[in-house]
């Protein structure tokens, strides 16, 4: 065990020298293993104000992970560089933590292994007109679809603002796209992404990948869980994209297609992805300070 490691959590916004509740468990977990625990205000960086979010981070720390609530890409390069100035630094880097947060960062590289997929840039409060939506579902198979931006969908709002039932149906589509960016409001990240429709006959399965090796596999949080039963045979090509994609920290949330077939259905920064409630912190906390 490296007992070197500093983990950073968002401290809670109402008691500012403990680890926000959501997370709390994991970071006990960590200093029972030896690790150092240090608390960022997630506020403050979303606000821009990263070296106030960092206010409480020991200078020298060296290289940190983060593991807390998601962070735009802009604003993690924020807290890397106030981290630098106080003789630290993110152990992912803003530019890996970008390819495998938003998908135009790894989508290229799991292409084979992910719903076909395009998407355009767009700012939060601006859905894209229907012309340039058209044209985007073109681009992919006939058939149905989803919209999400470069990080999240809104799944639980599954007719409203996530499927589409014919990527032909340009009326159709402008509509459902236009919801889901009223309601993604500020917190639209990057842009507009169109996904051909899997069908897929059970709940996703999370597996965690530190350095290129899976070093945890659990139920996705918005699954009651237990696992699923993952062959090892499914990883072998997901291990190859991993490796290729070149993220010390990475989450894969797999499904199996209705042909028999797994699937990637996303990719993320394991720093910003959430642990299933049911899933022994302290299996974390071994991921953290593995060597």
């Amino acid at each position: 065990m490296n007992t070197t490691t500093t983990v950073l959590y968002c401290h809670d916004p109402l008691h500012e020298r403990r680890a926000d509740a959501h997370f709390a468990a994991e970071a006990r977990q960590l200093r029972a293993a030896g690790a150092t625990v240090a608390l960022v205000d997630h506020d403050a960086l979303l606000a821009g104000d990263a070296e106030r979010a960092v206010a409480r981070v020991p200078a020298g720390a060296g290289a940190v992970w983060y593991r807390g609530w998601m962070v735009p890409a802009e604003r993690y390069a924020d807290l890397d560089a106030a981290l630098r100035g106080r003789g630290a630094g993110l152990a992912v880097t803003p530019e890996a933590y970008r390819r495998a947060h938003e998908l135009p960062g790894w989508y290229e590289t799991f292409a084979a292994l992910t719903p076909a997929s395009r998407w355009l840039p767009a700012a939060p409060g601006e859905a894209p007109d229907g012309e340039r939506l058209a044209a985007l579902a073109a681009a992919l198979p006939a058939g149905a679809g989803i919209v999400k931006d470069y990080v999240k969908s809104r799944k639980h709002e599954w007719h409203e603002a996530c499927h589409l039932p014919d990527l032909a149906d340009g009326p159709a589509v402008h509509r459902v796209v236009s919801r889901f960016v009223e309601l993604q409001d500020e917190f639209l990240a990057g842009g507009i992404v169109l996904r051909a429709f899997e069908r897929f006959t059970g709940p996703e399965v999370r597996v965690w990948w530190r350095d290129g090796e899976p070093r945890l596999v659990t139920p996705h949080p918005d699954h009651p869980g237990p696992v699923a039963a993952l062959p090892g045979t499914a990883l072998e090509p997901v291990r190859s994209a991993v490796g290729a994609l070149g993220c010390r920290f990475v989450t894969t949330d797999l499904a199996l297609r209705e042909d028999g077939v797994w699937r990637v259905v996303e990719v993320g920064d394991g720093q910003v992805s959430d642990l299933h409630p049911a899933v022994d912190p302290a299996a974390l906390a071994e991921l953290l300070t593995a060597g």
